[in-house]
């Protein structure tokens, strides 16, 4: 957010809450959508916004939530466009741009569990962009999906995915072994 509290498009007091739900542009382009879903979002009491998006993902079937990101985040995009390159999306524009990446949006990623009696264990790597450093991860679940362990790790001066993926391979098969000694 930029470091004056006025809204550069109404004038208004600017926040989080105002840029994306409360300002006349968020307004128009929240219009069109389902009023069931503004009005809930609106009702919504906190004024940080890591507790309102916790509330809005605990509250929300998948598809309404993705819909809901997709268009705080084009209201987000329409916003910069207008602040800074002084170019104005008109609010059908912006929602027909949210209903489009919503419709192609059709597959739920879903895990798929391992035989009964078996632990699955998912690992995979990280690379910065901006620093000389790596990350990797593995969870391991049972069967029915619960929670079995976890690991993971930053490591320096690695920047290469192939040496991550291999670290992460590596990291998933340490936890199974720590698993099996448990």
């Amino acid at each position: 957010m930029a470091q004056q509290d006025t809204c550069a498009l109404c004038g208004d007091r600017d926040s989080w809450r105002h840029s994306l739900l409360e300002c006349n542009m968020a307004k128009c382009v929240w219009a069109l959508e389902s009023e069931e879903i503004v009005e809930h979002m609106c009702m919504i009491p906190y004024d940080e916004v890591r507790l309102w998006v916790a509330e809005v993902m605990s509250t929300l079937k998948h598809a309404d939530l993705t819909r809901v990101l997709v268009t705080l985040w084009a209201i987000w995009y329409a916003r910069l466009k207008a602040i800074h390159e002084n170019i104005f999306q008109s609010p059908f524009s912006t929602h027909s741009f949210t209903s489009t990446a919503a419709k192609t949006r059709k597959v739920e990623p879903r895990w798929i569990s391992p035989p009964a009696g078996v632990v699955k264990v998912n690992a995979d790597a990280a690379i910065s962009k901006n620093r000389n450093l790596g990350a990797a991860a593995a969870v391991a679940r049972d069967s029915d999906g619960g929670f079995m362990g976890a690991s993971s790790l930053v490591v320096e001066g690695i920047a290469d995915a192939e040496t991550m993926e291999a670290i992460a391979s590596r990291e998933g098969l340490a936890l199974a072994s720590d698993l099996a000694q448990q």
